[in-house]
């Protein structure tokens, strides 16, 4: 993507997270031009010493300050991957071309389609099949020592701007990679949270298609705010997730009686208990709140169109007895459970 040489003092800052495998992969990038990474590697305080170390790390401040030098130096943006440079600005016309979409599904379609304008030896490809959306990338050529650092780079590249056009987090329901998991393999679950699976036939990401309905929520000005530091997106993750009570609700709705824990819906989601917390504390909702929404409604359901007793009401909501139902229930709409079926489901 588009960006300004980063101007950074503090390149150690942060946890050193990101495989040394992609600085290699840049220094490749310069030897294959005839240049010197040299004065990129002394900007960013990484030494040379730690290339020779496959178990070596250094920080996403660090991995910026590299890569955006290199895509000025070098004049190519897909630093070295395929057969001809991408100018300098390639990735911000991508931005620029799929940002006028109406919605995420839209942008993505284009951003796929314009991505070919740029380069044939790889193909993105959007499919959605039944409730899942599938990003995935085909290469057509050998990509050879490049093959891991391009393949990762282009789908962040993608996830990273969808995430910002939408501005929310996008959960991943599965990665998938076309090579045997590398050395440093734990750092993907930094870069693509979820379940990840390697040795599979192609690059690609999977996730709710719902999230493709989203409309875009960025204009020209916030573009050319973020490109002026795009690289950033590559590797941090967005925090809010704008279907986040959405998917809670999911899953409260599957579990039988309402029983789902913190724990449990946190899981589901792929984030921590102490995450859905915050994260719902944003959304300005909560988990006993969306806890009681479900048992309301569930309760409501079965007193409309079931013949069960109160009693089996209450238990099959989650309740443990039914004298604690019938006063969450008058809470919630103003009638005992009984008088509420009695009145036909309307609230009094």
């Amino acid at each position: 993507m588009k960006t300004s040489p980063p101007l950074l003092s503090t390149p150690l800052r942060g946890r050193a997270a990101t495989p040394i495998a992609f600085i290699r992969a840049i220094v490749l990038a310069y030897r294959r031009y005839g240049l010197d990474p040299a004065g990129a590697l002394a900007r960013a305080q990484i030494s040379p010493a730690l290339l020779d170390d496959p178990q070596a790390r250094v920080t996403a401040v660090q991995m910026e300050i590299v890569s955006g030098q290199a895509m000025q130096e070098l004049d190519d943006e897909a630093l070295g991957w395929f057969s001809r440079r991408l100018p300098w600005g390639s990735y911000g016309m991508l931005c620029r071309a799929s940002l006028g979409a109406s919605d995420l599904g839209l942008a993505l379609k284009r951003w796929c389609r314009h991505h070919r304008l740029l380069t044939d030896e790889v193909i993105l490809a959007l499919e959605v099949s039944k409730s899942v959306a599938s990003l995935t990338l085909a290469p057509r050529r050998s990509l050879g020592e490049m093959q891991e650092f391009c393949q990762v780079t282009l789908l962040r590249y993608a996830l990273g701007y969808a995430c910002w056009a939408v501005d929310s987090r996008i959960p991943l329901l599965e990665s998938v990679f076309p090579f045997p998991a590398p050395p440093h393999a734990d750092a993907y679950a930094l870069m693509f949270p979820g379940p990840l699976r390697f040795e599979a036939e192609l690059a690609g990401i999977r996730f709710d298609a719902r999230y493709l309905s989203l409309p875009i929520r960025r204009d020209e000005a916030a573009l050319s705010a973020m490109l002026q530091r795009a690289l950033p997106l590559t590797v941090l993750q967005y925090r809010r997730d704008r279907l986040l009570v959405e998917g809670v609700r999911r899953v409260l709705r599957e579990a039988a009686g309402g029983a789902a824990t913190a724990d449990i819906v946190a899981a589901r989601l792929n984030l921590s208990a102490r995450t859905l917390h915050r994260q719902l504390h944003e959304e300005g909702s909560s988990l006993q709140g969306l806890k009681d929404e479900v048992r309301r409604d569930r309760a409501i359901e079965l007193l409309n169109r079931s013949p069960r007793s109160i009693k089996q009401v209450s238990a099959l909501v989650g309740f443990r007895n039914e004298k604690s139902f019938a006063r969450a229930f008058r809470a919630w709409t103003g009638l005992a459970p009984q008088d509420f079926r009695d009145k036909g489901g309307t609230a009094g």
